[in-house]
């Protein structure tokens, strides 16, 4: 299993949100580049973005953080947050992401996911379902939908995703735990067909341990690394055993 330890960016700042409410925003690193080493140093070989500004604004806001970040480490950049075209993703992936998470699009347009993975190929393409009560929300989770996360789940597989990151609303930023629950059901209704990653909630190792278990591909954490609460080295170093 891979660990993605996260670098969350609004207004130029490394943040976390609780619950994904703008609001409470709270930032928890001085320096974006500083703090990527810092997860290199620890282990890590891939880190986890989010451009918080483009998810609210449907647009790329933040990108020089990004390439900065690829270009100046080692690490893979996994980055979401307001990517909605093909030529986004197109100038991304050039730039040295390695790959990007489509979101609020999946729902909203699947053709653009359909025609992302034809065009630059699964690996590059990961699909973030991100739900509250099982139901998935969009646009920086600003909207709520009537569609269930394993749903829509299956309906992207069907057009060629093999890659997913689930983030159950309710848990992150928390400090709360993984909901093993509804990730062991998406894990169990995917399984053999695509890689799910954890996000959201992560708190101590017995999180990590529980997502290995489940057999995850990945997990994701963010505000469990800042306050103290996760040691990034040891997760890694008990996530690739």
């Amino acid at each position: 299993m891979i660990i993605l330890p996260a670098i969350d960016i609004k207004d130029g700042n490394c943040v976390r949100l609780f619950k994904g409410d703008f609001s409470t925003v709270e930032k928890v690193a001085s320096d974006y580049l500083e703090t990527a080493k810092g997860f290199e140093d620890a282990g890590a070989k891939w880190i986890h973005m989010v451009d918080l500004d483009g998810a609210k604004e449907g647009r790329p806001v933040n990108t020089k953080i990004y390439t900065d970040v690829a270009e100046k480490t080692n690490l893979k950049v996994e980055l979401g947050g307001g990517i909605r075209s093909l030529e986004t993703i197109d100038e991304y992936l050039k730039m040295g992401i390695t790959r990007v998470i489509l979101g609020s699009v999946a729902l909203k347009n699947p053709k653009l996911v359909s025609d992302a993975v034809e065009k630059f190929g699964s690996e590059k393409i990961v699909v973030g379902i991100d739900a509250m009560n099982e139901m998935v929300a969009t646009e920086g989770w600003l909207e709520s939908s009537d569609v269930n996360y394993i749903d829509l789940a299956n309906k992207m597989i069907e057009v060629g995703v093999k890659c997913f990151i689930f983030t159950d609303i309710s848990k992150d930023g928390t400090l709360s735990g993984v909901n093993a629950e509804q990730l062991k059901a998406l894990a169990d209704a995917t399984e053999g067909r695509a890689n799910i990653v954890a996000s959201g909630g992560v708190h101590t190792m017995n999180d990590i341990i529980a997502c290995k278990e489940m057999g995850l591909y990945g997990t994701i954490c963010g505000k469990s690394i800042y306050k103290g609460t996760l040691n990034l080295k040891e997760a890694i170093d008990y996530a690739e055993r």
